[in-house]
């Protein structure tokens, strides 16, 4: 099922602008993301294979069957709230039966999780791209033998190091496990010129193995020195090393761009949704209304445009997620939306609506 079928079959109930044109803070550039609700035909909903979204390629317009937007509110998404609170003017089209979905009866104290926690969450992933920016990870990937390093007398050289001051290649070498001592290993070189000891080297393949390579050790022989493997730095450098060309094949180039444009190392969309968000859930725990279009289009506009330093964004936000604490632990909310009552109006639309179909063809 796609987004014309849902078009063409008058399946959807609800249409909106949503994102920084709903918020307020779109520029003449943005992008304009459509999210809605639909309703499956009585004939698929009551078939094997229950249909929970329908979203384009670039998942800038999404659409949620009917009982997919109840759970979704009911456990207080941040994303699905507000389409119950999208500005006149950023509304497509509005069935009438929709209006039966309304934010006061969905607000609770879970919006405290919902938003704050997630603004939190931002705040560290803005961080984790300035790590990004600041520490890139060479495209070259080290191999196992940067993380071995060969005893010294009482100190410890770089395997790499030993191996050239010795005049020596990693294949003349071969190791032997130390029992008791893990990762440590006994050291032993072929030296002679014409009998081959039959070492297999150090390492199999130096760009692709993730562990040493064990040889088989001629009774008698004397270990040449000590190899250690640090063998949980080497697993954390490949996670990073992962982590850093993934995170550069998937980022958003638009975006990237114009983090490297402003020069201050964070993501400032991020960190616009964290003031966004915050704000919003102070204004749910006090008042119990849901405000989608915010007041502070300039000050939000200047943190999208990279006004600030990290440092003061996030000393600006402390003290707001600890407003935002304050505030749910007196409010009035109800701990959780009334699941009862909700599940009764989703029948209901959902009945309403299939006898508005069939009345109607």
């Amino acid at each position: 099922m796609t987004i014309a079928d849902l078009r063409q079959q008058r399946l959807i109930i609800f249409e909106a602008i949503s994102g920084s044109r709903a918020y307020g803070t779109n520029l003449p550039h943005s992008d304009t993301d459509l999210k809605g609700v639909f309703v499956l035909p009585e004939k698929a909903f009551f078939g094997l294979e229950y249909v929970p979204q329908v979203a384009n390629e670039t998942n800038d317009e999404v659409f949620y069957e009917l009982r997919r937007f109840v759970e979704l509110l009911l456990k207080n998404n941040p994303t699905v709230l507000e389409l119950l609170g999208t500005p006149t003017d950023c509304v497509v089209y509005r069935h009438p039966l929709f209006d039966q979905f309304r934010p006061q009866d969905f607000l609770s104290q879970l919006c405290r999780q919902s938003f704050a926690e997630y603004a939190v969450a931002q705040i560290r992933k803005a961080k984790g791209l300035n790590k990004k920016i600041n520490h890139p990870e060479p495209p070259g990937r080290k191999s196992v033998l940067d993380f071995c390093y060969v005893t010294v007398g009482a100190g410890a050289q770089p395997a790499e190091t030993w191996l050239a001051r010795q005049g020596l290649t990693a294949a003349q070498c071969g190791l032997a496990n130390v029992p008791h001592l893990t990762d440590l290993y006994a050291l032993f070189v072929d030296r002679t010129p014409t009998q081959h000891l039959g070492y297999r080297g150090l390492v199999r393949d130096p760009d692709a193995s993730q562990d040493v390579q064990l040889s088989a050790v001629p009774k008698g022989e004397e270990p040449a020195a000590y190899l250690s493997f640090n063998r949980n730095g080497y697993s954390s450098y490949c996670r990073v090393f992962r982590e850093y060309w993934e995170w550069v094949e998937k980022r958003n180039k638009e975006r990237y761009a114009n983090t490297v444009q402003h020069g201050k190392n964070y993501d400032a969309k991020n960190m616009l949704h964290v003031f966004r968000l915050l704000q919003m859930a102070e204004e749910i725990a006090r008042t119990g209304q849901l405000h989608v279009r915010r007041p502070n289009r300039e000050f939000l506009l200047q943190i999208r445009g990279g006004e600030f330093e990290y440092a003061e964004l996030v000393a600006e936000a402390e003290p707001l997620v600890e407003r935002v604490e304050a505030a749910f632990a007196t409010s009035a909310l109800p701990a959780a939306p009334d699941a009862a009552a909700a599940e009764e109006t989703l029948r209901r639309v959902r009945r309403e609506y299939y006898t508005m179909q069939q009345n109607f063809g």
